[in-house]
């Protein structure tokens, strides 16, 4: 029987599968992950297919939760957007809300966070963005998590830690905020069509400043941080440390997927490119593809990454003051991550 038993809340997004492949690789972890989704990968986690908006179904499926010494939340209500605070906070209420009152035994709960907790969503904002910089004007979903966290952990034994990636640069299976995966896909409609691989955002965007975070060093973080007796709470930043410009990275995307180069040429991609959907649907069947993830891809989340005019740079020196000091080449990350989705028939 392991000693330490972990709730993924999420366990099937690039986070959540992250964290798991973390735990498995480390051992010593009995592991359960929560989804409404079956898994499409091998792993030793036990599934619970449950409904987190629904606070009856949560009760009845997670009441045998009584053993979890970890939780960690990396799950998602809607979209992106900071102001989908009632969808997000019920996702929380629903699981570390039910869980912890009867799981006596818990030690820690990790919350993923992001970027947008230092108002990248909102335009210029003070950078290098640390973990002690002040709150902005809510709403933000964020802070909604962290204050019921926070005050369901007055007068109990368990603390919680905040962690705080930038793009998470991954894969997984039915994930439409996927920066990695939306690169891909209109990579390949360019190559499919005999047009370049312009970049879609204004000139501004090609020549701003990103620090993004591999999924495969986040999830490794957060098993680290979980155990990590001085981090109680507390909140990380957590990239890459790599650091990249869209002009210095966007040749090298060009040449990986066989398109021409192209230029400077904004648009917006959910009309110019998520149209494409049948032409995707002729390259499925070309290439004998076990996936056809085209109309899951999030085009809005693409115009707004490649759409800002503002550098997103978290700080991570308190993760390497603490101890943790990996670090990965951001090409590196991109192509791991589109390799991946070649093994997994994603692309071709």
């Amino acid at each position: 029987m392991a000693k330490k038993k972990a709730v993924v809340v999420g366990g099937l997004g690039i986070i959540g599968r992250s964290i798991m492949e973390a735990m498995e690789k480390e051992g010593g972890w009995d592991i359960v992950a929560l989804s409404r989704r079956k898994p499409w990968f091998k792993t030793s986690a036990k599934f619970i297919s449950v409904d987190l908006l629904d606070p009856e179904d949560a009760k009845d499926k997670l009441k045998g939760l009584t053993d979890t010494t970890h939780i960690f939340f990396c799950a998602l209500s809607g979209g992106v957007e900071a102001e989908n605070v009632a969808g997000n906070l019920a996702l929380v209420e629903n699981s570390i809300g039910v869980i912890a009152p009867i799981a006596k035994g818990l030690r820690r709960v990790i919350l993923t966070q992001g970027g947008k907790f230092y108002g990248c969503h909102l335009g210029p904002h003070r950078t290098p963005a640390k973990e002690s910089d002040p709150r902005h004007l809510p709403p933000n979903f964020y802070y909604d998590q962290q204050d019921f966290i926070a005050k369901a952990q007055k007068g109990q034994k368990w603390d919680y830690i905040c962690v705080r990636p930038e793009a998470v640069v991954g894969y997984a299976v039915g994930i439409p905020l996927n920066t990695a995966s939306i690169v891909a896909h209109y990579a390949i409609i360019c190559r499919e069509m005999g047009v370049p691989l312009h970049f879609p955002g204004p000139e501004q965007a090609f020549k701003i400043y990103n620090k993004f975070t591999d999924a495969r060093i986040l999830g490794r973080f957060q098993t680290w941080v979980a155990e990590h007796e001085k981090a109680s709470n507390e909140a990380f930043n957590i990239t890459n440390e790599s650091g990249f410009r869209w002009c210095n990275i966007w040749p090298w995307f060009a040449d990986y997927f066989g398109v021409k180069m192209g230029q400077v040429m904004p648009f917006n991609m959910m009309t110019m490119v998520g149209d494409k959907g049948p032409q995707w649907e002729k390259i499925v069947k070309r290439h004998n593809l076990k996936h056809n993830e085209f109309d899951l891809i999030s085009w809005g989340f693409g115009n707004w990454n490649f759409g800002r005019t503002w550098d997103t740079i978290l700080e991570d020196t308190k993760r390497f003051q603490h101890g943790f000091y990996e670090v990965i080449d951001m090409q590196q990350s991109f192509k791991d991550a589109f390799d991946m989705m070649r093994k997994e028939k994603v692309i071709p």
